[in-house]
């Protein structure tokens, strides 16, 4: 029209981080970095019969394995260090739009990582000092482990990043046991406390405290890890009792329901 100036729309802002999102991004980041520093460091002081002596970590469930065993949990503490460690920096927006070759390069690693340290995880789990509590809880961890890393594989593969991201998500939220395992730990053994004498009685508590977490250290994860993808509008699950996925309640007068995606 005469008199009417019009101008091309100028790109689309780029969503913000929120700062909640961000210090919970940092916080993860730093406690990931500091289980990951101190396994490391704890499990290079010496072997495993040594470090046993001085009641060190794990040690003292491995130190009288078998050696194919006693490999297994090495190789076992420096893949998932560095699979707890690359796991966040996949979750960076700014890593992933400006450096999306190093993004593709963390990922294949943190990946490998994680199939390198599922599988000796499930050599580990007949040894472990759970009993069969931590036989059936860190083995399911490690089934669950291997395979949500590889359904992130083929989602990408396939050119479904949405559905990658959810299982990036999930995959993370197992990994992320390392951290969650030693606050539980802490945590039940502080409930202990009025109850004990943990001078004396420690061994029994801190049984009693390691009993709980091999399902404890990872099934909360995964319910807040869904909650986090339905939050984001990502592939989650929604079943209905006859396995189809459940419709999203539409508001009044929008038409019908529209099935939520459901993870493929």
């Amino acid at each position: 029209m005469p008199g009417v100036t019009t101008t091309a729309p100028g790109p689309a802002p780029r969503p913000r981080t929120r700062p909640r999102s961000r210090l919970g991004w940092t916080v993860v980041l730093l406690t990931a970095l500091a289980i990951t520093g101190y396994s490391l460091a704890l499990y290079a002081q010496g072997s495993l019969r040594t470090l046993a002596a001085d009641d060190a970590g794990l040690a003292s469930a491995y130190a009288d394995a078998p050696p194919a065993v006693q490999a297994a949990f090495y190789i076992h503490v420096v893949s998932a260090s560095i699979a707890l460690a690359l796991g966040p920096w996949q979750f960076s927006r700014r890593l992933r739009g400006r450096f999306r070759t190093a993004h593709r390069v963390i990922g294949r690693i943190y990946l490998g990582s994680i199939a390198v340290g599922s599988v000796s995880s499930l050599v580990m789990a007949p040894f472990n000092s759970a009993g069969m509590v931590g036989f059936f809880g860190f083995g399911a961890l490690a089934l669950l482990w291997g395979h949500t890393a590889l359904r992130a594989y083929r989602a990408i593969r396939a050119g479904d990043p949405a559905g990658h991201q959810a299982w990036m998500i999930r995959n993370y939220a197992l990994t992320y046991a390392a951290v969650t395992l030693r606050t539980w730990l802490g945590v039940l053994i502080m409930v202990q406390t009025p109850f004990a004498d943990v001078d004396a009685e420690f061994d029994a508590v801190f049984a009693n405290a390691y009993h709980a977490v091999p399902f404890l250290c990872w099934l909360p994860n995964i319910v807040v890890a869904e909650w986090l993808i339905r939050r984001r509008g990502l592939p989650s699950y929604r079943l209905q009792g006859d396995g189809r996925p459940a419709a999203s309640p539409a508001p009044a007068g929008s038409g019908p329901a529209v099935p939520a995606p459901a993870v493929r």
